[in-house]
């Protein structure tokens, strides 16, 4: 690295905000110099995860954090109603925004694309940092060209706020760039209990699970005459993101526009 990347995370307090926190400490390459959670109270971001102080303190205002240090990247992992305007206030202040958080729509990431093209930087909107899932990803769109019958089932922890995940949504438009069009099913299909169907994309169905105690499953299921064929991606832990967020922060300093999808940084 030619020099150090400084990096303000977003959503600090939160599980995986904590891990984001932690990761950069414990690289020479980051520096940590914002940490923004609207309930954490000022104290500093060392206290989050153990570490010695760091003299970041917790800020309840991202705007305001940016105006007070020289931030290269913000990491966001917070919720889907914030992380539109965190990205846009992110790119206000010329940081690229690293977003892990989901719940984008096409429009506005083609918003986000353009204002990261008027300012001449990057950034990357994720579903998921996870090598493994994208592994799982990439072999269900391979499978869908001879196996084009197929459901998607996600299972995540009860206060996941948005429903289908990120991660399913970017494997049913994997999938849908590989196959044609079949709406699946008998015709005359109906639904006795509303949604019992689960969320219909592209003629093919994802369903959404949410409980306690799990973290992070996705199992796509293909049937064909006489067989099935399911790949399935479990998430046990939070620091299995970490390698791929790392990678993230350093190659988006080299990249313009916004980029959707962890995979391209993967080639």
């Amino acid at each position: 690295m030619s020099h150090i990347i400084n990096v303000a995370v977003a959503g600090a307090s939160g599980r995986m905000g904590r891990e984001v926190v932690r990761m950069v400490l414990e690289d020479p390459e980051l520096k940590l110099v914002a940490a923004v959670a609207t309930s954490a109270g000022p104290v500093d971001a060392g206290t989050l995860v153990g570490k010695p102080d760091t003299g970041v303190i917790m800020s309840a205002n991202l705007a305001e954090a940016l105006s007070r240090c020289k931030a290269d990247v913000l990491v966001d992992f917070t919720n889907p109603k914030s992380a539109m305007p965190n990205a846009e206030t992110a790119l206000a202040y010329g940081v690229r925004p690293v977003m892990g958080t989901t719940g984008f729509t096409p429009e506005q990431i083609a918003e986000l694309d353009k204002q990261c093209k008027e300012k001449g930087i990057g950034g990357l909107i994720a579903p998921n940092f996870s090598i493994g899932a994208i592994l799982m990803m990439k072999f269900s769109a391979m499978a869908a060209k001879y196996f084009p019958h197929v459901e998607i089932i996600e299972t995540h922890g009860d206060q996941k706020l948005d429903a289908p995940s990120g991660t399913s949504i970017k494997t049913a438009e994997w999938i849908a760039e590989s196959r044609e069009e079949i709406r699946q099913g008998n015709p005359n299909e109906e639904e006795v209990i509303e949604g019992a169907r689960g969320g219909y994309y592209n003629g093919f169905r994802i369903h959404s699970v949410r409980l306690p105690g799990v973290f992070a499953q996705q199992e796509v299921i293909f049937g064909a005459f006489g067989q099935t064929l399911k790949i399935r991606h479990d998430s046990y832990d939070r620091a299995g993101y970490m390698p791929g967020v790392n990678t993230a922060i350093k190659k988006i300093m080299t990249v313009t526009g916004m980029v959707y999808g962890f995979e391209h940084f993967l080639d």
